[in-house]
């Protein structure tokens, strides 16, 4: 299984949180685990990691672990090897980075946010790293308060990031869209976060000082479909543009 071409063959997925935002949607199952046109977001997302010819991932799991690790087991019924790691106190994702440090190794890997879906011919654009240190995904939003603001030079390189910025705070069209590649660099960055003024160890603050370091972190439009499912609005509005007998979503 590990003899497969390309450089990219190992995936993170971040699956802790329990998603407050889904209300009573996780009372019994982590976000990761709703179900967008039947199938859970996180099902979605290992299958369009395994049809991108990734062999191994790594799932961090926290609030109801059981679920995710009984409906996926050790991953071969879905054409990959799962590992599992848990978060144990929510702290932020830089410190879930963190728990991938024995399982990337010096290899580099994909690294997913567990609501985030995008078409899976997408991710093969993230498995090439070439001369960069990392790659960012993002698309164009007219409003980037929700999430990180990605600041660009015209060579598609990070420059900077700002975390949930105010609205009409950054000048920027360009919005994190929380798919990423990492080279095993990114583990000293995030061994050297202090908490956010969230109180929380950000991901994209290492990212950030990768940029400001000079380091080759190069953005990667995203193609396709792309979906947060962050809340019980986005995923009844992505049930209805997926019903039976409609296009089947990512």
């Amino acid at each position: 299984m590990d003899s497969a071409p390309g450089p990219v063959t190992r995936a993170v997925i971040l699956a802790a949180g329990r998603g407050t935002r889904m209300r009573e949607l996780t009372h019994e199952v982590p976000k990761p685990m709703v179900r967008v046109a039947g199938r859970p977001v996180l099902e979605r997302i290992v299958a369009g990691l395994a049809s991108a010819g990734i062999e191994r991932i790594l799932v961090v799991v926290g609030y109801r672990k059981e679920v995710i690790m009984d409906h996926f087991g050790d991953g071969l019924r879905f054409r990959v090897r799962i590992d599992y790691v848990e978060q144990v106190t929510q702290d932020g994702t830089g410190r879930v980075v963190a728990l991938a440090r024995t399982f990337a190794g010096s290899t580099p890997f994909l690294l997913s946010y567990g609501d985030i879906l995008v078409n899976p011919s997408f991710y093969l654009r993230l498995l090439e790293l070439g001369d960069a240190e990392m790659l960012l995904s993002v698309r164009r939003a007219a409003d980037v308060s929700k999430g990180g603001a990605v600041y660009l030079s015209g060579a598609m390189e990070v420059t900077d990031l700002k975390e949930k910025p105010k609205p009409g705070e950054a000048a920027t069209p360009w919005y994190n869209a929380g798919v990423y590649t990492f080279r095993e660099s990114i583990f000293a960055y995030v061994a050297q976060l202090r908490p956010s003024p969230r109180g929380e160890y950000e991901l994209t603050d290492a990212v950030r000082a990768m940029a400001h370091a000079g380091m080759k972190v190069r953005a990667v439009e995203v193609t396709g479909d792309w979906v947060d499912v962050r809340d019980p609005e986005v995923l009844a509005e992505v049930n209805r543009r997926h019903a039976p007998g409609r296009c089947e979503p990512f």
